[in-house]
């Protein structure tokens, strides 16, 4: 088996219970690395989050637990524990965690 970030291929695991959160921080873990795209866990503590930003391509978010509040264009989402979120690209977004959280992000490079 190969192992990426401490991730074996083929070998089944629980998402959330692959990264733990940390006090005060967001805590990511690159789960699998190429040159199409990047999937990464995020754990958020509570009242941590992402500044606005944008990405020149769209990102999936998937709550793994908890709950999320997450801006796209000016309008805010919440997206809670089994949902998951298209942030579509060059549309500026923010994360917030109202409670603490953790996603999965998939980001595709592409048009």
């Amino acid at each position: 088996m190969t192992e990426v970030s401490g991730t074996l291929k083929g070998v089944p695991f629980h998402l959330a219970d692959h990264i733990d959160y940390a006090d005060g921080a967001v805590v990511s873990k690159i789960l699998l690395k190429k040159d199409i795209g990047n999937i990464t866990l995020f754990a958020f503590d509570a009242d941590q989050g992402l500044s606005e930003h944008t990405a020149p391509f769209d990102a999936v978010v998937q709550v793994l637990d908890g709950k999320a509040e997450i801006a796209i264009g000016g309008k805010q989402h919440v997206v809670d524990t089994g949902e998951m979120l298209i942030m579509p690209a060059n549309v500026p977004h923010a994360l917030h965690a109202p409670v603490r959280f953790k996603m999965l992000l998939v980001m595709i490079r592409g048009e």
